[in-house]
């Protein structure tokens, strides 16, 4: 398929042709009465912006966020920035959405078949029954949302992906401290952000949700931890473990845990996170840095610079 990609758009240029999710529309009126779109683009290479002049109702209704989109047009520069300008626009919904937002360097088939022996290895009947139930009611968003709106894993799939890393994490921890409850701490480990589901508006221009912002993703958590119980017809020792995993993940009160950890799984939990969070924007940070210079300053990690050697 012949397509320029936005990273590749020059100024001056008289034909070009892109495929690009629309980000943010705004509808508008122009001088002369009539409506617009003023619309941002973008693909994994970057944003761009442009407008669809004289937009019908139909247009309203077509082109809006989310929507994947195939346009032709011509690039020039515009109060020193560079904008397309469109000659055709359609509909191209059929192409994955994955290919246009930052994504998890594995696929969402791919994170599922490498998570799925850790659901079998969960030997409690009470942990392995809870974390199937909830993975099969959330499967569609747990394996393409982003695990934050910023900071760490902020992509596609990326909660998936942080989810993968940990569980790795664990089975290391677990061999070095067989006193683990195994079980217990890989499901903490599935159901630490499943949350985040609700939580999160998606993957396209993430925002937090009516009930992220009131709630949170811990108590989401908690409450989705109750109701399959109840539904499960489990009760006991075992789901208040789990639920106090989740409650106590982010390790201080001051970072959002209701509860300090209280039990072993609940330490090891909340630093397997912090550990994965971490490195994540350590990795996102050193990316673009040339080798034998410091970074921009940090701010989620006390706003240090890192020396890439």
């Amino acid at each position: 398929m012949d397509f320029t990609r936005i990273i590749d758009l020059k100024d001056g240029e008289k034909y070009s042709v892109i495929f690009a999710l629309i980000e943010k529309v705004d509808k508008k009126i122009a001088s002369n009465g009539s409506a617009y779109l003023d619309i941002v683009l973008q693909d994994r290479t970057g944003t761009i912006s442009t407008k669809k002049w004289d937009a019908s109702e139909e247009d309203v209704k077509q082109f809006t966020e989310g929507n994947i989109v195939k346009i032709s047009g011509h690039c020039g520069m515009y109060r020193e920035n560079l904008q397309f300008t469109i000659k055709t626009i359609e509909l191209h919904n059929s192409m994955d959405i994955a290919h246009f937002l930052p994504s998890a360097p594995l696929t969402k088939e791919e994170l599922f078949d490498e998570i799925h022996p850790y659901i079998l290895d969960i030997t409690e009947n009470t942990y392995r029954r809870i974390v199937s139930f909830l993975l099969t009611k959330f499967e569609k968003q747990f394996y393409v949302f982003p695990a934050a709106s910023k900071n760490h894993h902020e992509y596609v799939s990326g909660l998936a992906h942080h989810v993968l890393s940990m569980l790795k994490l664990a089975e290391q921890v677990c061999v070095l401290y067989p006193e683990i409850n195994k079980s217990l701490l890989y499901a903490g480990v599935i159901l630490h952000d499943i949350g985040k589901v609700k939580e999160l508006s998606g993957n396209i221009s993430t925002t937090y949700t009516f009930e992220g912002k009131l709630l949170g993703h811990i108590t989401i958590a908690v409450n989705e931890i109750e109701k399959a119980s109840v539904e499960l017809g489990i009760e006991g020792e075992e789901v208040v473990l789990l639920q106090h995993l989740i409650l106590s993940h982010h390790g201080k009160m001051e970072y959002g845990s209701p509860k300090l950890p209280q039990i072993r799984e609940a330490e090891v939990l909340n630093f397997l996170d912090n550990f994965d969070s971490r490195m994540n924007m350590l990795d996102k940070e050193l990316n673009d840095v040339e080798e034998k210079t410091f970074s921009k300053r940090v701010r989620s990690m006390e706003n240090r610079s890192f020396y890439k050697h």
